[in-house]
């Protein structure tokens, strides 16, 4: 048979233990008398200094990639090809898409797989986002997209005098780029925001638009038919086959 005692924690300690109150909570209190114990600080290991992921000897899978699987013309593509922009990594043949800054330093690379079945796509570790994919030209207009794929399947449609416009991907719906690249040349007035036709792209196209707004920068919205340009592009070429074929 047992006796129901009501009571708190110290209570059942000194009936328990047979200690006094003090000594009760000193007890609970794990015989520190309640100073609290100081946590080792957590170590924080420094960021890895940025750098681009190893060539490839050659780009045969990222032209396949690129040309026959994405549509990207040729000519486009050779002119980013020749200023370093794009390479194949020799570790896993992503095509990887390089940043520069102002003084021609590499700054951020965004890789994309190139296998059949590859939906891999990621930044290499420390890059700075200010300095993503971009293209500089010499006129007033710049156009911005979320993915390097995107911003060649634009120019890809629309390449009559590509080189003089300015054109930046933000690998990811952010803008810090947009503004990176506004804040360097003078000579930009006029953006064209051109993200997915998506939800988080709408949004992202919505919320710069408030910012570029509140700046008085002047600005357009471009939405792609489809979901996205890369999809544009594709069924651009496929009409014009079906075309082509009707004809004959």
């Amino acid at each position: 048979q047992y006796e129901r005692i009501g009571g708190d924690a110290v209570d059942f300690v000194r009936r328990f233990y047979n200690m006094d109150f003090p000594q009760a909570v000193n007890f609970l209190l794990g015989n520190n008398g309640g100073a609290l114990s100081q946590a080792e600080p957590v170590k924080r290991e420094p960021p890895k200094p940025f750098t681009l992921p190893p060539k490839n000897d050659n780009m045969r899978r990222v032209y396949a990639y690129l040309l026959n699987r994405r549509g990207i013309d040729r000519e486009v593509l050779s002119a980013f090809v020749h200023k370093g922009m794009i390479y194949e990594s020799a570790d896993y043949h992503n095509a990887v898409f390089v940043g520069y800054d102002e003084h021609g330093i590499a700054r951020h690379a965004h890789k994309r797989g190139t296998g059949s079945e590859s939906t891999y796509k990621g930044n290499a570790e420390s890059c700075d986002p200010r300095y993503s994919f971009h293209w500089t030209g010499k006129d007033n207009t710049l156009y911005l997209f979320e993915a390097p794929i995107d911003m060649l399947s634009f120019i890809s449609l629309h390449k009559e005098n590509w080189r003089s416009h300015s054109y930046a991907a933000a690998c990811c719906v952010g803008d810090q780029v947009l503004f990176q690249m506004l804040k360097a040349n003078s000579n930009i007035d006029t953006v064209c925001l051109c993200m997915d036709n998506d939800a988080a792209g709408q949004a992202a196209n919505k919320r710069i638009s408030d910012k570029l707004f509140i700046q008085g920068i002047k600005h357009e919205i471009l939405v792609p038919e489809f979901k996205d340009w890369n999809e544009d592009l594709l069924c651009d070429e496929q009409e014009e086959v079906e075309c082509q074929t009707l004809q004959l």
